[in-house]
């Protein structure tokens, strides 16, 4: 699978990419990871991406052009690619949506825009997705597109290694995970539940299970209703 990320600061990426997970999946060709430098697609010979908006107001736009041209070049790499723009106006992102990407394996063209956000063209024209990572303000799209990569990624085949390790982690089915405990045994006098050191696998699923609905309950009741109606159908 392919991510083609369109920035202004494709130096954000470098560590991201050199790190963990990430760099391994890079390393055995599981995934792919394009940066394109939107200044590199303008016209303007100061490689400027930006302007006053119409109609005043504070702070700058992103223009159209370098961004157009960018995409269309990132359609030119991959042609059936999805085009995701991230704003706060988005839809939130869920471990829902990363389970769709993973699972179509569509390559995902990541629009990561600054200052003001991007001009409304782009968006009408170009872009299939809009993705908020939260209700909060970011100073621009580079995070949450590796958040994207990042949670995507690792639900790709071959990935982590051990195809079971997420398929119980947090929001898999509307549950948050169970608590994790290791070595040692004791520590600063607080031990490590009984049942986890019985040997008894039908009895720790069932103590996983447990702590996994009280710790829904209790943190995301949200989430907790949405598992109790899925398990009442």
């Amino acid at each position: 699978m392919r991510f083609i990320i369109l920035t202004i600061f494709p130096d954000f990426f470098t560590s991201f990419m050199e790190s963990s997970i990430i760099k391994k999946a890079l390393e055995r060709n599981l995934i792919e990871v394009t940066i394109l430098n939107i200044r590199d697609f303008s016209k303007n010979k100061h490689q400027k991406t930006d302007d006053y908006p119409f109609g005043g107001g504070p702070g700058m736009v992103m223009t159209p052009q370098p961004i157009a041209d960018a995409i269309k070049h990132a359609k030119i790499l991959s042609p059936e690619s999805r085009v995701i723009y991230f704003t706060p106006k988005g839809r939130v992102y869920a471990q829902s949506d990363a389970m769709t990407f993973a699972h179509d394996k569509t390559d995902l063209i990541l629009l990561c825009g600054h200052y003001e956000g991007v001009d409304q063209r782009i968006l009408d024209k170009y872009v299939d997705q809009e993705i908020s990572a939260g209700d909060f303000i970011l100073t621009g799209g580079e995070i949450p597109a590796m958040l994207v990569v990042d949670s995507v990624s690792r639900l790709l085949e071959g990935v982590l290694g051990n195809e079971d390790s997420s398929a119980d982690e947090s929001f898999s089915k509307h549950l948050l995970e169970f608590p994790q405990y290791t070595r040692p045994r004791v520590f600063e006098g607080m031990e490590v539940p009984e049942v986890l050191t019985s040997g008894n696998h039908k009895e720790i699923d069932k103590w996983r299970l447990e702590m996994s609905e009280s710790e829904t309950e209790a943190k995301r009741p949200d989430l907790y209703k949405m598992y109790k109606k899925e398990e009442d159908k």
